[in-house]
């Protein structure tokens, strides 16, 4: 009987190959996986906002938001999908000579266009929900202090919080290769992004749904009085807009996600 686990060698020997099989996709496909891993990681962000908007206990809110959080993952890696901050570990492929550079550039680029697209999907359709009304308008009001809270963040603060998350993640996504049992790949990724949310990290793709679900929410009249209820000042709500987003955040965070996944993780092995 063999063995029931890859070891680490065997695991960076298929990611060798991995890496050789994502950078030849069709764009097609590539998009429309990371348009699937997208929404999956949008979907996991949501249930775990709705779970925790109404717990004072922040430590116990953020440790129950993450139990739920690993959805996402198990979802990308068991149904399907290509997730721009796994793929970081294509470095791999390319530092063995078995991928290109320039075809790793073109699978980030497609994989995080797909990514985007999937979590903004997701954000417009609860926000046409009504789901946000839950609790009064809270969960809205939660929705919206969240993405507050995250485009609040320094430049500085935001890189290295998507330093440590993509460090987990890409642990996550490697310890998920070595199984090879759907159980033990569920078991490899629940610990590693339990840990990450937390600790609180930020992932650049779960942000894709949390900031622009806020960005919406914060045109809702009763969403926008329940964030103030909730502690968000009127300048922190009005500062909340794409340009935020993008410079104070999603960039940052990007960024961070690259060094943690590809350099820390990838490169390392």
């Amino acid at each position: 009987m063999g063995k029931a686990f890859l070891s680490p060698p065997e695991i960076a020997e298929e990611f060798i190959e991995t890496g050789a099989k994502k950078t030849s996709c069709s764009a097609r496909s590539l998009v429309i996986l990371g348009m699937l891993a997208g929404a999956f990681i949008a979907l996991a962000s949501q249930g775990s906002n709705y779970a925790i908007h109404d717990m004072e206990s922040v430590g116990l809110a953020k440790a129950v938001a993450g139990t739920l959080f690993t959805t996402g993952l198990m979802l990308v890696i068991v149904a399907g999908g290509e997730l721009f901050t796994g793929n970081c570990l294509i470095v791999i492929s390319c530092l063995s000579g078995r991928s290109r550079w320039s075809g790793l550039l073109r699978n980030w680029l497609l994989v995080y266009l797909g990514n985007f697209i999937g979590s903004l999907l997701i954000a417009f359709f609860i926000n046409r929900s009504g789901q946000l009304n839950a609790s009064g308008g809270a969960l809205g009001g939660f929705t919206i202090k969240l993405a507050v809270y995250k485009t609040g963040l320094s430049f500085e603060n935001a890189f290295v919080l998507g330093i440590l998350c993509n460090l987990l993640v890409c642990l996550a996504v490697w310890m998920a290769a070595g199984a090879k049992d759907i159980a033990g790949k569920l078991l490899a990724v629940f610990f590693p992004v339990w840990l990450f949310v937390t600790s609180g990290f930020e992932h650049s793709i779960a942000n894709m749904y949390y900031i622009p679900a806020g960005i919406l929410a914060k045109r809702n009249p009763l969403w926008a009085a329940e964030a103030l209820k909730l502690g968000v000042t009127q300048e922190g709500l009005d500062a909340l807009c794409v340009g935020s987003f993008l410079t104070k955040n999603l960039i940052p965070v990007t960024l961070g996600n690259i060094v943690g996944g590809a350099l820390l993780v990838g490169a390392a092995y």
